[in-house]
Formats: structure tokens, C-alpha cells, sequence
């Protein structure tokens, strides 16, 4: 699955699709339900959340990097608001964001069998609608931002603009996590959606179909839960996801993704400006060449640019793009290491954890020796930190006695190559041949290093 690609109405064609082949088995096969209608609807609902709970399952510290994303906006948003009591709340809870992205997924694909099996119509009914509201909420909140100018609380409904895509902190819901990236318009109007059938369930509980007996529906959700925590933890804390929909993927020819990806951003071009006039309030949309031709009818001191419309890239943009990192002097290391011909090993930490023994003794005890070995056969290794500024990093160098460089790099990004704190990447011409987890890290002879 880590190499298909697909748009909301292919998945939405299959959902349908899967939907109509229970509703005919279970329909005609098996007891012929209430309402063929309500029937349809709970499998429709049932296949839909199974599929976008096991999208995030593969990967559950992709949803919980997205909660914290959240929390973040929520943090600046309600603290110069009179809730500002709430603001430190975020914070907290963001300690807790793993947990929370596990009890999620789990909460999403349970429901969807829920729904398959009409398991307790009533409960079901009400969970189901309760969860579209909060995603609805979270989307609509996600959405409404893109009118909120970047100096402008999100209460402060007066000083809304136009809608400005860069205005969003958080630029997709992740919904259906890295497998299906959904702009944040299209997932609120998809949730807005589901609130057909979330009201429809509850008014309707007692039409909901009910398949087998209470104590089969039991024996799944309970095996289902199981199995699926297990299958979630398997997926962070003792290894990286079996599953990768990230672009930077076991396989994944960087160098050449990151060269196409600049082309197309640098034939990009502005075909209008959004702006305003400061005086009256008025805003417009300026043609380019007209701006360029009269630019001195458009005084900054009397106009405002808003945004600048372009045309779509060729290719989108994806986070290969924002692959870059520095030295302690501030040059660009990332280009040095796509055109390395030879192999080198990528150590990443998101976050030097200097206070934890564990972290440490990761590097003492498993990436140092083995850092050692691989620049003793002439294999380049280096290492990328998330944040930390270089006295942390050498002082950290210096205390696990590692030989080899650390950069600095943003830590999303980090986050986004490898789903391990530290993680190691073996790269080979640009390409990246495989990636491991610290609790799964081979000994040198076994990397594959030829």
C-alpha cells in the first residue's frame, strides 16, 4: 500500500463499493435488514471509519505529531482571549498526545464495527455522532483559520479577511493520516457530510440492523481491540511502521523527488494579488500585469497586499522539499549528502533527550560503536538534531562520544523521515535503502552495506 496513490473520490467509490457488497451479503445471505437504507448507511459509515483508523493505526505518532500541532494553535488562540484559563490545558495535554492517538484509532475502528454489526444501535448511534462532531469542529476549526490574518486572534471575527491558505497553522486534518492528504475545506465539508447520517443513526437507532448474536459481536470488538492495541504499539514502540505512506519511505529516490519538486515550485507563477485598501477597507483583485504596469497607483503606504494567486505546480510540494540542514556555520549540508555516490548511515533525533538515560545510552551503546565501524570501512555518517543549537549538541557529541557531525534540522521534518527517537537511515546515491528503529538497530554486518 505504501506506493498507491489515490484521490477522496476513488476512496470514496470504494467505500461505496464495499459497502453495497455487505449490505448484499449480509442482506440476502444472511437476515433481511429493517431498512435497506439505514443497513446501507451503517456500512457505508463502518468500512469508511475501519479504513481511516487503520491508515492512522499503521502510524499512530503521525496522529499524535498532529495533536500537538493542534494543541499549539489552540494554546495561542485562547490565551490573549478572556479563556485564557484554558490556554495552559493544551500544554498539558500534550504531554499525553501518544496515548491519545492510540485511544483514537482504537475508538474509530471499534465504532466502524460497531456500525457493520449494529452492536447496541443506540450507543452506537450517539458515539458515532458525538466523534463526527469533534473531527466537524477540529476541520471547521482547521478551515476558518485560512481567514484569519497572521497578526489577528481567531475570535476577533471582526478583523477576519479573505481566505489566505498560508494563514493555516495546521495544514491538513490528517484524517486519513499520511496515506491521504485532504485540504482543510474538503475535510470539513466531508464531515459536514457525515452529519447526515450521524443524525439519521440516532433518530433512527431502532432501524439499525443487528448482526449475529450479542455474545459474537462481543467475542470481535474484544479480540479487535486486542489485536489492534498491539498492532498500534508494534507500530512506535518497538519498531517503525510496517506500512510507510510518508515521502521519505524505504526506497525513495530523494534527490531526484527534490530536484522535480523545485522545478515545478520555480514555474510557478503570480497571476493576481489579493489586496486591500488601508484607507476605505476595499479589497481587490489585481491582475499581475496590471500591478506591474501601474505599481505606482499601489503605494504600500495606502495598499496592503493580502496574498498572491498563483498558478498550481506541476508537482505538489511535498516535505522532501524542506529536506535541508546546517552546520554550525550555517551552509547547507543536504546537498553533500544527496550527492554522496557512496553508502552513509543518517543518525535522527528529533529531540536530544539529555535528561533521559535511555536516550543516551542509545547512542553509548548502539549508534557510537556502530558509527565507528561504518566510518572505519569508509562509510560517511553523520548525524541531523531537531532544535537544540550547537553548545547543546556538542556538549551532547562530547557526553556519547559520538565522532561523527550533528546538524541542526527542523524537527518536523525529522519526525516526518524516520518515526523513531534516534532512527537511522542508510542512504546510497540520494536514495534511501532502508530505515530502522533503535529497538530494531542491527550491528553493523548486518545493515546491508556491501
Amino acid at each position: 500500500m505504501s506506493n498507491i496513490s489515490i484521490t477522496l473520490p476513488q476512496l470514496v467509490i470504494g467505500v461505496a463499493i464495499a459497502a453495497l457488497l455487505l449490505l448484499l451479503a449480509f442482506g440476502f445471505g444472511y437476515r433481511k435488514p429493517k431498512s435497506w437504507i439505514m443497513s446501507y448507511a451503517q456500512h457505508f459509515c463502518g468500512v469508511l471509519f475501519i479504513f481511516s483508523g487503520y491508515v492512522k493505526a499503521v502510524d499512530p505518532l503521525g496522529t499524535a505529531y498532529k495533536m500537538e500541532q493542534y494543541f499549539a494553535e489552540f494554546t495561542y488562540t485562547f490565551q490573549e482571549t478572556w479563556m485564557s484559563f484554558i490556554a495552559p490545558l493544551f500544554p498539558f495535554l500534550s504531554n499525553y498526545v501518544v496515548a491519545f492517538s492510540v485511544i483514537m484509532i482504537l475508538l474509530e475502528i471499534i465504532l466502524g464495527l460497531m456500525l457493520i454489526m449494529g452492536n447496541r444501535p443506540k450507543l452506537t448511534a450517539w458515539l458515532f455522532l458525538t466523534i463526527v462532531v469533534f473531527f466537524t469542529f477540529l476541520t471547521g476549526f482547521t478551515f476558518l483559520t485560512g481567514y484569519v490574518p497572521q497578526d489577528v486572534n481567531f475570535f476577533s471575527f471582526g478583523q477576519w479577511g479573505p481566505y489566505v491558505e498560508t494563514n493555516m497553522k495546521v495544514t491538513d486534518c490528517g484524517c486519513f493520516g499520511d496515506f491521504l492528504k485532504l485540504k482543510p475545506k474538503v475535510s470539513f465539508q466531508k464531515d459536514l457530510f457525515l452529519m447526515i447520517p450521524a443524525i439519521y443513526f440516532v433518530l433512527r437507532s431502532k432501524s439499525m440492523h443487528s448482526i449475529f448474536s450479542n455474545k459474537v459481536q462481543n467475542g470481535i470488538l474484544g479480540v479487535s481491540l486486542v489485536a489492534l492495541t498491539i498492532y498500534c504499539f508494534s507500530n512506535f514502540m518497538w519498531n517503525i511502521p510496517g506500512t510507510d505512506f510518508r515521502p521519505f519511505k524505504k526506497g525513495a529516490d530523494v534527490r531526484t523527488q527534490r530536484a522535480l519538486e523545485e522545478e515545478a515550485a520555480a514555474s510557478v507563477k503570480i497571476t493576481h494579488y489579493l489586496m486591500r485598501n488601508k484607507e476605505t477597507g476595499e479589497e481587490i483583485k489585481l491582475p499581475f500585469n496590471d500591478y506591474m504596469k501601474n505599481f505606482k497607483d499601489y503605494p504600500k503606504t495606502k495598499f496592503e497586499i493580502l496574498d498572491q494567486i498563483k498558478t498550481k505546480p506541476t508537482l505538489e510540494a511535498s516535505k522532501i522539499s524542506d529536506f535541508d540542514f546546517t552546520d554550525a556555520d550555517g551552509n547547507d549540508m543536504a546537498e553533500s549528502v544527496l550527492a554522496e555516490p557512496g553508502y552513509s548511515l543518517m543518525v535522527v533525533s528529533y529531540k536530544l533527550k539529555t535528561d533521559k538515560q535511555s536516550f543516551l545510552d542509545a547512542y553509548r551503546n548502539k549508534i557510537s560503536p556502530m558509527a565507528k565501524k561504518a566510518e572505519a570501512n569508509g562509510v560517511k555518517v553523520f548525524g541531523l538534531a531537531g532544535g537544540a543549537g550547537q553548545e547543546t549538541i556538542e556538549a551532547f557529541r562530547h557526553e556519547v562520544q559520538a565522532g561523527f557531525p550533528i546538524y541542526e534540522a527542523d524537527d518536523i521534518l525529522l519526525k516526518t523521515i524516520v518515526r523513531s527517537n534516534p532512527g537511522v537511515v542508510l542512504w546510497k546515491d540520494g536514495k534511501i535503502l532502508n530505515k530502522w528503529h533503535i529497538n530494531k538497530l542491527p550491528v553493523y554486518e548486518e545493515l546491508g552495506i556491501k
